[in-house]
């Protein structure tokens, strides 16, 4: 097969796809990169009877919290690309007919939330370019110079990139550097993962930003990849193949004993995912994460082979994950994010006790769901007072920091949550919440918590004050629209109509993270603390043209003028869908037997 690879074409032999394909953007003379915070999980299935669609779906499922906007998953059966993705929940997008489409046992998903970019399904993942054999991406994270690189495919390697995405620019960086590999291997034959690692080098010392991701190579396997910072998280397992227990023992490299034959009784099936939590779900074990700069190959065989491709990686991790973002059931770089939760808590009690002492007035802490639930219940044990849920999540309302326009973010305040008035009546309340970002959502439930009878309501952030923008891929906004930039505590406490304010020291949450690394685990280099600090791991910094330009895409009044443009220019009656092609459902097929010189008019 390897030999073959010298002839195999990027042919697309068939496409059935949707009237989607038009786009019903806005022209813009300065193009919106998307950029994601999102949720990725690929799996390759020993038995190439079995199908990972199910798994794929429930993975998704469970990684649900890392974006409600858009899910997609792609798979391959006979060297044919089933792939399907839309906007909505996973439940939404995912219907009988498009699971039964979905075969094979080898494929990666996506769910994705909207940042800079359009919140168009065409910008959902994942992605898939024809050339070289047909190669998916399913990407989480931001790329900082993603007009530098459009460029390049454009005008030096002739690649079309038909989004805003970022991550079609990633997918088609790896593409071309593999084609160039695998042009030299035909004179200086290597096996197949020398030559995915050389083109991941290219990758790693081209794309700058914060970024884990999944490539998926038709008939040659799965590469899971992280950015030479470690910024965006990305986990492996493993399994026997079927359903037991993986037992086997792990090499030097933290994997797997390889090779692993097909027809073994050894045989393993693997998972990669943004989050322990899918892991554990679908019942693999628990490896390791993918370290910082470094790419994991597994062949179509189950050979497993990683090598570490940037020359100079650092392990700095993005620290909202333990904030924020991840699921406190979840393990990142080896650390219980609840763990890291509940020493955030400890933290905060201190600080309080610090500064008003035990005669603080406090009579009950309640947390804003959900979470910062874990914070709460450790601060409220260390403060010696009770614990209390004050208020009712509707788990239907999608994150509010996330909604362009602050009416919208204000109404869906109170959508999402309902206090419980006997929880607050005649008490002097402290909320805990995880961050404070523009100041709506902690002043409306400020506001409930005086409408439900609180006498003073006192308010404190798991997180420092944010007062910098993040280029990595969380969606926060511009710098003036955070609320605390330009101000202090005193002052964002009466901008959100409190009695005081406290905020975590950003020392402290360090240490909240560091504190809960195991024993004998390596730790990190540092973190990516940029939204505190301002100081961005891959050297940008505040007044480049890169953060003017992220101005002019985030601030409240283009988002709003890009999304009701975007719905005004979208006909009502969309072709795709009919019953018959469910909208922005394809299926690929690349002809490995087609000519070179069919490749090369493809290419």
């Amino acid at each position: 097969r390897h030999q073959r690879s010298e002839t195999t074409p990027g042919v697309i032999t068939g496409l059935i796809i949707s009237c989607q394909l038009k786009r019903f953007l806005v022209p813009n003379q300065t193009k919106p990169n998307q950029a994601n915070m999102c949720g990725i999980i690929g799996m390759l299935l020993a038995n190439k009877e079995q199908h990972v669609n199910q798994l794929l779906f429930d993975g998704l499922t469970v990684l649900q919290h890392r974006g409600q906007d858009a899910a997609g998953m792609v798979t391959v059966e006979d060297g044919r690309l089933r792939l399907r993705k839309d906007n909505g929940l996973v439940r939404d997008v995912f219907q009988q007919s498009h699971m039964e489409e979905l075969r094979g046992n080898i494929g990666i998903g996506h769910v994705r939330y909207p940042t800079a970019g359009s919140s168009s399904n065409e910008e959902a993942q994942p992605f898939s370019t024809n050339y070289p054999f047909g190669i998916c991406v399913a990407h989480n994270g931001n790329l900082t110079n993603t007009d530098e690189l459009q460029s390049s495919l454009k005008y030096s390697n002739f690649r079309h990139v038909n989004t805003d995405s970022d991550s079609e620019v990633l997918l088609n960086v790896f593409a071309e550097s593999l084609t160039n590999e695998l042009k030299a291997e035909q004179t200086n034959k290597r096996p197949m993962h020398d030559v995915v690692f050389q083109a991941m080098e290219t990758v790693m010392n081209t794309c700058k930003g914060g970024y884990a991701g999944l490539y998926m190579i038709n008939g040659f396997g799965l590469v899971g990849f992280r950015d030479p910072n470690g910024i965006r998280p990305l986990v492996f397992g493993v399994r026997k193949s079927g359903v037991e227990a993986f037992t086997s023992h792990v090499n030097e490299d933290g994997l797997p004993d390889s090779p692993r034959s097909i027809t073994s009784e050894e045989n393993l099936d693997y998972c990669f995912s943004s989050e322990s939590v899918a892991i554990d779900t679908l019942g693999f074990k628990l490896v390791r994460d993918v370290r910082a700069g470094e790419a994991i190959f597994i062949d179509m065989e189950g050979n497993c082979h990683s090598k570490v491709v940037h020359k100079s990686p650092t392990h700095t991790p993005c620290i909202f994950e333990y904030v924020y973002f991840a699921r406190p059931d979840s393990i990142i770089d080896g650390v219980s994010v609840y763990e890291a939760r509940l020493n955030m808590g400890e933290k905060l009690a201190e600080k309080i006790l610090k500064k008003f002492g035990p005669d603080h007035g406090i009579d009950v802490v309640i947390p804003v769901p959900d979470t910062s639930r874990t914070s709460a219940l450790q601060a409220a044990y260390r403060l010696d007072r009770p614990f209390r849920e004050g208020f009712m999540k509707n788990r239907y309302i999608g994150r509010t920091f996330i909604m362009p326009g602050q009416a919208k973010r204000k109404k869906s305040v109170r959508l999402k949550l309902n206090t419980i008035r006997a929880e607050f009546e005649g008490r002097n309340v402290l909320l805990v919440d995880d961050s404070i970002v523009r100041g709506t959502t902690a002043g409306e439930i400020v506001q409930m918590a005086r409408d439900a009878g609180a006498k003073n309501v006192y308010f404190c952030s798991a997180a420092p004050p944010i007062r910098y923008p993040n280029i990595y891929g969380i969606d926060l906004p511009t710098q003036k629209e955070l609320i605390a930039y330009g101000r202090n505590e005193e002052e964002v406490a009466a901008k959100i109509g409190c009695e005081w304010v406290v905020y975590q020291d950003q020392k402290d949450l360090e240490d909240s993270v560091g504190m809960a690394v195991p024993k004998n685990a390596p730790g990190f280099d540092g973190y990516d603390c940029s939204t505190f600090d301002g100081v961005y791991v891959t050297g940008e910094r505040m007044g480049d043209s890169y953060f003017q330009k992220l101005h002019a895409l985030r601030n409240d009044k283009a988002k709003t003028t890009r999304t009701s443009t975007i719905v005004s220019r979208t006909p009502s009656t969309i072709a795709g869908d009919s019953p018959k092609i469910p909208r922005q459902t394809a299926v690929v097929a690349c002809d490995k037997e087609a000519s070179k010189e069919g490749q090369q008019q493809d290419h």
